[in-house]
């Protein structure tokens, strides 16, 4: 594998976690830890970054490789971020290895081609309402995803393993994307599995919340599903995607300078 910092060009594959979204560049599209890794990435190098992000929200693991690999391949990237699964393994009948065979074949081939790879972790949904019920199902994916790290010379993002991912100020009021605190941390992380330096205490949790009332917690509890697990659990219902008609942001390269963590400014 070569040296991060030898990497010029980045292409991220993915769903609305590397999509970015409730992250918003001032033109209002979307940003996220993929955007702020390309940044630091330049930085470390000194160097201007080509970055592309083919990321769709919504998208289960397979369509993301189906619809996301041959592209990424003919931009001829120096790494590529291969992160999904999350939207699957909210599925209950999801069938793990299926998905994971798939990954696999997909790193294969990105390996094949002289590129280095990323991927990530399921996240640990410990204490989320409802989304817990998934943890054991993304634990058996993330056991997966180690395996193919292993077997083909990947990095890996662990963000099972973060402790500051615990704390709801690390997320969105939907409960399922980073807020902006959140994606940081996680680029952060980023360049933890790659081996580049880090900010101090990145992974530190942040103080801990005032206790809610039993009203304020009713309060809160009600909000998010009227606002955020209603409109979800319809979808589900009507079979629709958040992501349906979208493309992705950056379909072709864009230029991350090295004094920024924000490309297309």
């Amino acid at each position: 594998m070569a040296e991060p910092t030898a990497w010029r060009r980045y292409v991220a594959m993915g769903d609305s976690l590397t999509e970015g979204l409730v992250d918003p560049y001032p033109d209002g599209s979307p940003r996220g830890w993929a955007d702020r890794f390309a940044g630091h990435l330049a930085a470390a190098a000194g160097e201007p970054l080509q970055y592309a992000n083919l990321a769709i929200r919504g998208r289960l693991l397979r369509p993301i490789i189906a619809e996301q690999l041959e592209p990424a391949l003919a931009l001829k990237p120096d790494v590529v971020s291969l992160w999904g699964g999350g939207n699957d393994t909210m599925r209950p009948r999801v069938d793990i290895d299926t998905l994971t065979d798939a990954l696999e074949a997909a790193v294969i081939r990105l390996r094949e081609a002289g590129i280095d790879v990323i991927l990530g972790t399921g996240i640990d949904a410990k204490d989320s309402p409802v989304l817990e019920l998934t943890r054991g199902r993304t634990g058996v994916f993330n056991s997966s995803v180690y395996t193919i790290a292993r077997r083909h010379g990947a990095f890996v993002i662990d963000v099972w393993g973060m402790r500051c991912l615990k704390h709801w100020g690390m997320w969105h009021d939907d409960r399922l994307h980073f807020n902006s605190i959140g994606h940081e941390r996680v680029s952060q992380a980023a360049l933890a599995a790659v081996g580049l330096p880090t900010r101090p205490g990145w992974d530190d949790p942040l103080p801990p919340e005032s206790a809610k009332s039993p009203k304020e917690w009713l309060d809160w509890q009600l909000t998010w599903a009227r606002e955020h697990a209603g409109p979800w659990i319809g979808r589900r219902i009507r079979r629709t995607s958040s992501g349906a008609g979208r493309s992705a942001k950056f379909p072709q390269y864009v230029e991350v300078p090295p004094t920024s963590s924000d490309p297309a400014e």
